[in-house]
């Protein structure tokens, strides 16, 4: 079994901010095997599908970006999942908008949702997406910038990013390693 986990804040009033990308990737996913986010589980709205043989469940902690290793570390005991079998799809400050970095390991690099499932996992080696949102224009505050929405000139770069990354996790899930996934989907 794998999970893919998308970080964000869930509600409407956070939906299309920058923060989200991650639940705006696994809704891609679901929207591509014809799935819907119909379980409740651990503090995350969860839907499910097979890859072959392998269920993978595609999950949205609604626990707050800050708060989501407290749903995610009681998903993985409750279904015995290890972290190399897991996926987290986050928002990366220091990527511009478009870009895509695929890590098997690392800090948090300030990130507090990443911050939130180290804590929880008591590992940093998961297997991790960054999709770029770009740093956050002079006088803007880090705040304001990643709970804003993506600029009109951005949403295409933003829409090529959000595919890209699900391409990656759909190649990964095809039974791919993570470093073959990292060298054919990881942006120059």
């Amino acid at each position: 079994m794998k999970l893919i986990i998308g970080l964000g804040n869930p509600g409407k009033k956070y939906m299309a901010t920058k923060h989200n990308i991650g639940f705006i990737t696994v809704d891609e996913l679901a929207v591509r095997e014809n799935i819907t986010f119909n379980k409740q589980q651990c503090e995350a709205d969860i839907a499910e599908f097979f890859v072959g043989s392998e269920k993978v469940l595609l999950v949205k902690p609604t626990t707050f970006m800050n708060e989501s290793g407290r749903s995610v570390g009681p998903l993985m005991a409750y279904y015995n999942i290890e972290p190399e079998d897991i996926l987290v799809v986050y928002d990366d400050l220091d990527l511009p908008v478009g870009k895509i970095r695929l890590r098997a390991k690392g800090s948090a690099g300030g990130h507090n949702g990443i911050k939130s499932l180290i804590q929880h996992l008591g590992t940093k080696e998961f297997n991790r997406i960054k999709i770029g949102i770009d740093r956050p224009k002079k006088g803007q505050d880090v705040i304001s910038h990643v709970l804003g929405t993506f600029p009109k000139e951005t949403h295409e770069e933003m829409l090529l990013a959000v595919k890209s990354s699900a391409d990656a996790i759909m190649f990964w899930l095809e039974g791919h390693t993570f470093v073959d996934t990292m060298n054919r989907y990881n942006t120059k």
